[in-house]
């Protein structure tokens, strides 16, 4: 499972999660810092990436639109770069277990 890391989240969680998820990285690290929603859905979506934001406008368009690309929401309101690398480790096999969902576009988390 290879993550998109949205620019509301640090880009440092790309390398404290890399033995978890490998081939995660951040919208800077692909030009698309400060882009439009559109951009990032569908740069997600060629590429094969689910986008992690807690941003809910990922969520309304996952609802729209559906997958690819799927969607985490982080629901931690304001918190440290820490406590989102703990949900996402702690959630590991559940974020797999979305990943090989057929059906499944959208996980929250928090």
């Amino acid at each position: 499972m290879r993550l998109l890391l949205y620019e509301n989240l640090s880009p440092k969680l790309k390398e404290f999660l890399s033995d978890v998820y490998p081939g995660t990285t951040h919208v800077r690290d692909v030009g698309l810092h400060a882009a439009q929603y559109e951009d990032v859905w569908r740069y997600a979506a060629e590429q094969g990436l689910t986008i992690v934001s807690k941003d809910s406008d990922f969520r309304q368009r996952s609802f729209l639109f559906g997958h690819p690309p799927k969607v985490i929401w982080i629901r931690l309101g304001n918190c440290s770069t820490t406590e989102v690398e703990a949900l996402l480790r702690t959630h590991s096999e559940n974020l797999i277990t979305f990943d090989q969902d057929e059906q499944g576009s959208f996980l929250a988390l928090g």
